[in-house]
């Protein structure tokens, strides 16, 4: 029986250790690299019990290739296992020989809110601890009931059941895709003939519309969500991605922690937007693996963000297309590159290019550069509802970080919210405005997720959560709103920063 003393000194050891259904499940080391949700979500899962994550996110056959790593039962107290706090949560990330000691570490000791709220920043001072101890990942105190949190982990389970029971991860290729693909069809086809005719708008337009639809596609694809199997997921995604959208979808794959500040990219938008005061100190992301630096640029951008929001998002799709191929350069010397295999990186690397070598063919066939520019713009601006539509999910929904005692669902409930809208435009939603279903089970076909989502409902009603929605229009003034308080409150700062500089130089003078 593994006591939680003795697991808690395992990991301070190094050891990656987490809880499935009870059983204590060791993490080989070369695992964490070529783990395709990437490393992240395996260290914010070490000392807890990621039961209701892993099943989530991983089907029957992984569930028991997982069970070999068995080291085997915890012993629990009064039916529940007691989490431990991540030392990443500390701040601590523990790097390979010959490095001593890790490269980042928490810089602050805040007791009034829980050290996994701490952010992370560079290391400076090597004549700091050494590493994270016992007492640093013990888990603070929190207002939330352990034996409440594990109730609504039991009902979610339940919940579980009852969609795999209903038949919901069965993909609709028929009914649910047919109408999709052609669609896709329409709009390359319609592209193809404008262009042809040198109508060059209008066929901007179109293929705008076209990467717009094939983005839900391919997030559908990479949650394993429409053959089931991972290869052939990966190779489809690959293909209307990157050689036909241009987007990694390796990029897209590492998963995060929803809202929270310092591991979620999809908050992390200096220097444009910002949603929470925690950004007006320069903190350091674990995804990028750098410092996002709150400079004098952000400042002034941060203080209109409210109005330049829609600006901002029809831009979008530009700063993913770096992204992406910031991803294939940081991971071209992982051992697992990109944590998909050497053949899902280099297939990437030939398709990007494939990318560029089209459409840049289509830039300069259009003549003029006016004319080429225009393309450009427009082609990339036509898909920016997407990016509205992703931040409306989150934005306006709390970025709090309760501690590792919250429960799966409890978190995704808290951190994720609905987009009301009517059946006749769903496509144009492509899914994603059902976020809180798709949050709690992300294998879930996108044409499940509505009958589905009344289920969810029932449980967070039944275990007294919220399940936020809102509809399109509302949702845009709840993020707007957002973005307008915490613009106020940088120029609150400044006002009284600037009174109390006021005030030292008065008294100098006097």
């Amino acid at each position: 029986m593994n006591t939680r003393q003795s697991i808690a000194t395992r990991i301070l050891d190094g050891e990656l250790l987490f809880i499935l259904n009870g059983n204590l499940i060791c993490v080989p080391q070369k695992w964490l690299s070529v783990h395709p949700g990437g490393t992240l979500t395996i260290l914010h899962f070490i000392g807890r019990d990621a039961t209701d994550e892993v099943e989530a996110y991983h089907p029957k056959h992984v569930l028991k290739k997982m069970l070999s790593f068995s080291q085997g039962p915890v012993q629990l107290s009064e039916g529940y296992w007691v989490p431990l706090l991540p030392p990443i949560a500390t701040g601590w990330i523990r790097k390979p020989a010959p490095m001593a000691s890790p490269e980042y570490y928490s810089s602050e000791n805040m007791p009034h809110f829980p050290p996994s709220q701490v952010l992370l920043v560079k290391r400076a001072d090597t004549s700091l601890a050494s590493g994270p101890s016992l007492a640093s990942i013990q888990p603070p105190p929190t207002t939330l009931s352990l034996k409440i949190q594990s109730q609504h982990s039991t009902a979610y389970k339940s919940l579980h059941k009852r969609i795999l029971a209903a038949g919901l991860y069965q993909t609709r290729y028929i009914s649910g895709y047919g109408p999709e693909v052609a669609r896709y069809m329409f709009f390359a086809l319609t592209s193809c003939f404008l262009y042809r005719h040198h109508w060059f708008f209008l066929s901007a337009v179109s293929l705008g519309a076209l990467w717009h639809q094939l983005i839900f596609f391919c997030h559908d694809l990479g949650h394993v969500g429409v053959t089931h199997n991972w290869y052939m997921d990966r190779l489809i995604a690959i293909f209307l991605a990157d050689l036909i959208g241009g987007l990694s979808i390796g990029w897209w794959l590492v998963l995060v922690v929803t809202n929270h500040p310092s591991h979620d990219p999809d908050i992390q938008n200096l220097p444009f937007l910002v949603i929470t005061p925690a950004f007006f100190k320069s903190l350091y992301s674990s995804y990028y693996m750098r410092e996002l630096t709150f400079d004098r640029f952000a400042r002034f951008v941060v203080t209109v963000q409210h109005r330049l929001f829609y600006v901002i998002m029809s831009l979008g799709r530009f700063n993913l297309y770096r992204l992406s191929y910031l991803h294939l350069w940081v991971t071209r010397r992982e051992p697992s590159k990109a944590r998909g295999g050497r053949w899902s990186w280099w297939l990437e690397v030939f398709a990007l290019g494939g990318f560029l070598l089209w459409y840049g063919k289509v830039i300069h066939g259009c003549g003029p550069w006016q004319k080429g520019l225009m393309y450009l713009l427009v082609s990339n601006m036509v898909p920016s509802p997407l990016h509205v539509q992703i931040v409306l999910s989150h934005y306006s929904r709390s970025t709090a970080d309760l501690g590792p005692t919250e429960s799966f669902p409890h978190r995704q409930l808290r951190t994720t919210t609905d987009v009301v809208c009517h059946p006749f435009v769903e496509f144009l939603h492509g899914g994603l405005h059902l976020q809180v279903t798709h949050h709690l089970f992300p294998r879930l076909p996108r044409h499940n997720l509505k009958e589905a989502s009344y289920l969810v409902k029932e449980f967070a009603k039944e275990q007294g959560l919220e399940y936020a929605e809102f509809g399109f229009f509302e949702g845009n003034g709840e993020v707007r709103s957002t973005l307008r308080g915490v613009a106020d409150q940088l120029k609150i700062m400044k006002m009284v920063a600037d009174s109390g500089i006021q005030e030292a130089m008065n008294g100098k003078t006097k």
